[in-house]
């Protein structure tokens, strides 16, 4: 754990005094007086909803799928809440698998669409004496350790995270069933959290970066008591697993909404625990100009429908932090080389720490850092090699990005944009031109060999 954040942990043990309860009341809502339809849910939600309830089981459209279509949207997945277990969801569904250890849920397949079946959960806390420390555990920070308890649809609803989130939609009847005024916030377009936000962040720390994925996702303002705890409580997000914290960072920055979801993790000190180094060499002066850049690019593939790769993004947001190692080496006396691969070492060395960058990843991100050095050698076949390795066209993207940031003098990009779209006899002379204009070094003439009189 980063020293930096150490400090702060230690204000995080939770207190005793009590806060005053949220009360909540549960209200259906008719088919007059909301927008969701059958026709904006996909058939395979509506067969899985129709399967369970003709076999005797509740089944409910809930959360992002409600949430999205009463902002007039069309969801991209739809997930159904049940209360019948996740065995007795296995074996109405030939087309389905069990997933996960901590708790149970299953993937109902449809070709390429799953959805998500999960059976209500409960309030662990509500029922703690009747559980095993198998099923709920806290640690001594707050932190939900397991959670792994059934219960009723209220408590399912009460037990997550966002009030907008709380939301079901039954296909028999047509109603939304809101449990927390999770209508009321979608209509004054904000966050809120369920339950006290102190006691729900400590329980799962990473409830912090979800508020800040749908304040930027949906244009939405976080709630007062909702966003008060987060500045004080980010460092929590040091107790998470750096293999979740990677997930979480390419949901943050993939969704489309990049930049803003920089500006917030920034505004609401998350940033830090996500990247640490980056964090520091901002604050010592290095521009964030390079992220912002990749960051609107990687928002545009995505409103053009085209995939972004993580490598790309996270080569991004660790470039002012290698930046500034690499300078700090050069200074102390290493060669440009071997300091540019001792800053990647102990830059990436450091990240997994904070968010664990599997190897699929990392390897292509030092690759795309290291063409950034040849891509200015460009003479004889050198160019040639370049364009042929398999990152190039990352490294080369990447280089536009520096040259719109302003970090180095535009040209060089021109020029390898030039050189790709050429032809075979027009790429020899750009190569020509590029030798005519550096002067050649002349070879030192060997002294004849020393020739001994002849007797």
């Amino acid at each position: 754990m980063p020293k930096r954040f150490v400090q702060k942990l230690r204000s995080f043990m939770p207190g005793n005094g009590k806060k005053k309860a949220r009360h909540y009341q549960r209200q259906e809502i008719p088919r007059d007086q909301h927008n969701v339809s059958r026709s904006m849910i996909s058939e395979a939600a509506k067969k899985v909803l129709h399967r369970l309830n003709k076999s005797g089981y509740e089944a409910y459209l809930v959360g992002g799928g409600v949430r999205d279509i009463l902002l007039g949207g069309q969801p991209k997945d739809f997930d159904i809440a049940t209360n019948a277990t996740p065995e007795e969801v296995h074996d109405l569904f030939r087309n389905s698998r069990l997933i996960g250890r901590r708790f149970r849920i299953v993937h109902v397949v449809f070709g390429r669409e799953i959805i998500e079946v999960t059976t209500f959960r409960g309030n662990a806390k509500d029922v703690e004496e009747d559980v095993s420390d198998h099923e709920h555990k806290t640690s001594e920070h707050g932190l939900l350790l397991r959670d792994n308890v059934y219960g009723s649809q209220e408590e399912d609803a009460l037990r997550r995270d966002f009030t907008i989130n709380a939301l079901y939609y039954c296909i028999r009847d047509f109603t939304v069933i809101d449990y927390a005024n999770g209508v009321e916030d979608l209509k004054n377009r904000q966050i809120r959290l369920i339950g006290d936000p102190e006691t729900r962040y400590r329980e799962d720390p990473v409830r912090m970066l979800r508020a800040i994925r749908f304040a930027a996702k949906l244009g939405f303002e976080i709630e007062p008591e909702t966003e008060a705890p987060i500045r004080e409580l980010a460092a929590m997000l040091t107790l998470i697993p750096p293999a979740r914290l990677f997930d979480e960072v390419l949901k943050l920055l993939s969704a489309g909404h990049g930049e803003a979801t920089f500006d917030l993790l920034r505004e609401y000190n998350l940033l830090a625990p996500l990247f640490p180094e980056t964090v520091a060499a901002l604050e010592a002066g290095e521009s964030d100009e390079l992220i912002r850049q990749a960051l609107r690019n990687t928002d545009a593939r995505i409103a053009r429908g085209k995939s972004v790769t993580p490598y790309f993004m996270f080569a991004a947001l660790l470039w002012p932090a290698l930046q500034a190692e690499w300078r700090r080496l050069q200074d102390n006396g290493d060669p440009v080389q071997p300091a540019l691969h001792g800053a990647i070492a102990r830059v990436i060395g450091q990240q997994v720490h904070s968010t664990a960058i599997p190897k699929r990843f990392s390897g292509p991100m030092k690759e795309i850092w290291e063409l950034q050095m040849r891509l200015p050698r460009r003479q004889g076949k050198r160019a040639f090699a370049i364009m042929s390795h398999p990152r190039f066209r990352a490294a080369y993207d990447f280089l536009l990005i520096r040259e719109s940031a302003g970090e180095i003098e535009p040209g060089l990009g021109q020029w390898w944009t030039d050189f790709q779209n050429a032809d075979e006899s027009g790429q020899s002379k750009m190569i020509a031109q590029l030798g005519s204009g550096s002067p050649r070094k002349k070879r030192k003439k060997r002294k004849p060999p020393h020739k001994r009189p002849q007797p």
